[in-house]
């Protein structure tokens, strides 16, 4: 066993690994059936990937193919480290391609949430985004959040037109963390343009999933949310 596997093990623990198969929904049928856990915290994981930040792409993908959910995110943290640290343009791009040919192990929403905006939102900014709406309608539940969690980093620099128009796209997806993740992209937008969200609320709130429009307007004052609310369908 290599040694990043061996100092995740000593950290593992029974009670956490049982709270977190609850949490993240790893029952038949569930979206993340099947997923297995060491019990370690983030903050544990953060640890270890700082320290092994150098391990060989090789080491990474053996981290990602792994069943274990936290030798998963590990992986993925030290490629955002990684990432981050860059100051290589071909560097970045292999990340950002690696990240893309192993995405098949970044198949939990906590997974995508803290890599995919810090790699692919960076990397993509101010590249085609084909890729992203392509994932935007994949099958996958994974890729679309993909495509959905990736846009916070426009956002973040106040860039807004791709995260609007991959929201409008997704707004008759069935699952509960696509609505959830697009919900509080809006909100992300209403945050630094109230006008820009509610331009778009007003054109697609009645089509919006109740969970997404209660994420979107979380930050609005109550008599928008109101507003907002009543135009759904009863």
């Amino acid at each position: 066993m290599s040694s990043i596997k061996k100092e995740m093990l000593a950290l593992a623990s029974k009670e956490r690994a049982k709270a977190s198969s609850w949490f993240f929904k790893t029952g038949k049928g569930q979206y993340g059936e099947g997923d297995v856990f060491l019990g370690l915290t983030v903050p544990e994981q953060r640890a270890i990937a700082k320290k092994y930040h150098d391990l060989p792409y090789s080491g990474i993908k053996k981290l990602l193919e792994s069943k274990y959910h936290e030798h998963r995110l590990t992986g993925l943290l030290i490629l955002v480290l990684r990432y981050q640290k860059s100051k290589d343009v071909k560097e970045k791009k292999s990340i950002a391609e690696f990240y893309l040919r192993n995405r098949k192990g970044i198949n939990n929403w906590d997974l995508v949430d803290l890599s995919a905006p810090r790699i692919l939102g960076n990397y993509f900014f101010d590249k085609d985004k084909a890729t992203l709406y392509r994932f935007a309608e994949s099958q996958n539940l994974w890729e679309r959040r993909i495509a959905v969690l990736a846009t916070f980093w426009f956002i973040s620099k106040g860039k807004f037109d791709h995260s609007l128009r991959i929201a409008k796209m997704l707004l008759n997806d069935r699952h509960d963390l696509i609505h959830k993740a697009v919900g509080w992209m809006l909100r992300e937008i209403g945050k630094r343009d109230e006008k820009a969200l509610l331009n778009f609320l007003d054109k697609h709130c009645r089509k919006m999933p109740r969970t997404m429009l209660r994420y979107a307007i979380e930050r609005l004052d109550g008599k928008k949310r109101t507003h907002y609310m009543a135009r759904q369908p009863a």
